[in-house]
């Protein structure tokens, strides 16, 4: 009887693997821009998972329908030579020497169809987030008919858009009184099919019902804070989901009980307001601070800090002079930077360097507050509450990435707050905002490695010295795949559209 040589069994198998995968990718197509196919696969990926562990790869990803059914990780020498066995799809994408990762949540966002009373075409917002790795928004007040029934489309992929979830303003004309009114608002809104509220400031007697409310009905809460009656003593004690941008923390550890105004100040005066904003966090004692952000742990209640839209208050120059201005900035939304007291957000026609030198320690402190509240367990989000104070959709939350950077946390954290973090904020961990097994296929391709450098994000621009490369190049939102150069592409064109006279 003739002997079986092993070794060169194991080398035709291996020869005949490679011969199936050459095959399979040969019969695997290109995606189709805003296109669903019915099976995917991401080739040899470098994977940042989104809950902050290293990266790995390289990786296969495997998507059927709106959902991710596989993940194969790959022997790199294997890929090499070719003989790796590679599950079969219908569409794939070379995803060599790029990173995947789940898709960009933007935790605090505004849709707007209008600037200042004048028109601004909703495409460009929309296409702005999508190309630059959107594929969630969480909307905290806008037009809520009319975003509901944007989510509807988007659910049901008849739009190019990130999957939205609306938090409704709850403090419509006229505003509820007291307790009866205060709940009975909670459950007309939830009778709308909103998936929050969002909250502006709020008196005491009818804060703890708001909140006892909503969560009877299952609506999670964002809290924009003011200089007001309510402030994150009563977030923690309330159970609300989180606090946005930052008045009601440092507030909370005044021991005087308020901050030191002086005889002439006008809340009303936006410029005045923002002003004295600019010197609120020198005035907190550290001491109680620390006591706050732990009450705020031990309440469940999240940050969203919001750090970039301040950022023209420490150094209004670079706010002004953005180099994605000159392509992405449409002129509706350019109007209403310019410094107008009719416009929220734009105060600053008599703005000073030693407003810019108060913000600039103002956000040290801030920034020592946010990384304090983390380390005692907290969870901290991104946003971006782009559409003011010279932030552009999108390119806010790029910027809001980098400045958590600065604020000290690592690029594998700062990621995790974009992604995961998010997801828990919104109560969809367990589908979104990682790269994992049976969650929802909203993922995106970056060509080059955000972990090195977060400018990897924003696109490539023509005068970049740095050589070829940067930029989302696939933006998955439930499975269909969106060419996100060709969307910016897209906006550039209408931009330039809006500017010819």
């Amino acid at each position: 009887m003739r002997r079986v040589n092993a070794r060169a069994v194991v080398s035709a198998a291996l020869l005949l693997l490679s011969a199936v995968a050459t095959v399979a990718s040969a019969q695997s197509a290109a995606p189709v821009h805003g296109v669903r196919p019915r099976r995917m696969a991401i080739r040899n990926a470098m994977v940042i998972e989104g809950n902050g562990t290293p990266a790995e790869g390289p990786k296969d990803i495997i998507l059927e329908g709106n959902r991710i059914i596989d993940i194969v990780a790959l022997d790199p020498v294997a890929v090499k030579s070719g003989a790796v066995k590679r599950v079969q799809a219908d569409v794939e994408i070379d995803a060599t020497g790029k990173y995947l990762m789940p898709g960009l949540i933007n935790l605090h966002g505004h849709v707007q169809d209008e600037r200042g009373g004048i028109p601004q075409p909703l495409e460009y917002q929309l296409k702005l987030w999508l190309g630059m790795g959107i594929t969630t928004v969480r909307d905290v007040s806008s037009e809520t008919p009319k975003t509901l029934q944007l989510r509807a489309r988007s659910l049901a992929g008849e739009v190019a858009a990130p999957r939205v979830y609306v938090y409704a303003r709850y403090a419509y004309m006229p505003v509820p009184k007291n307790d009866m009114e205060a709940r009975q608002r909670v459950r007309d809104l939830k009778v709308q099919g909103v998936d929050g509220l969002k909250l502006f400031g709020m008196d005491k007697d009818v804060y703890a019902p708001v909140l006892d409310e909503a969560r009877k009905q299952g609506l999670r809460t964002a809290h924009h804070m003011a200089v007001d009656e309510t402030n994150a003593w009563d977030a923690a004690k309330g159970g609300l989901t989180s606090i946005e941008h930052w008045y009601g923390v440092p507030d909370a550890a005044l021991l005087s009980g308020g901050q030191q105004f002086p005889s002439h100040f006008n809340y009303a005066d936006e410029g005045m307001r923002f002003r004295y904003a600019g010197r609120l966090w020198r005035e907190a004692d550290s001491s109680r601070l620390q006591d706050v952000l732990k009450a705020m742990v031990q309440g469940g209640v999240a940050w969203n800090p919001t750090l970039e839209i301040y950022e023209a208050s420490r150094d209004l120059q670079r706010a002004e002079t953005q180099p994605w201005f000159a392509e992405y900035l449409h002129p509706t939304l350019e109007k209403y930077f310019r410094p107008d007291a009719a416009n929220h957000g734009s105060y600053f026609a008599n703005w000073s360097s030693t407003d810019e030198a108060f913000w600039k320690e103002n956000y040290q402190i801030w920034f020592r507050a946010v990384r304090d509240f983390e380390r005692l367990g907290g969870i901290v989000g991104a946003g971006e509450d782009a559409g003011f104070i010279y932030q552009v959709y999108g390119f806010g939350l790029i910027r809001e990435l980098e400045l958590h950077q600065e604020a000290g946390f690592s690029t594998l954290k700062v990621l995790q707050h974009v992604t995961a973090n998010n997801a828990k904020i919104l109560g969809e961990e367990q589908r979104l905002g990682r790269v994992r097994v049976g969650y929802l296929a909203d993922l995106i391709v970056v060509n080059g490695n955000p972990l090195e450098d977060l400018k990897t994000f924003y696109p490539q621009r023509a005068d970049a010295a740095a050589g070829p490369g940067g930029g989302v190049l696939w933006t998955i939102k439930d499975g269909i795949p969106y060419d996100a150069p060709r969307m910016l592409k897209e906006v550039r064109a209408l931009v330039k559209s809006a500017r010819t006279p």
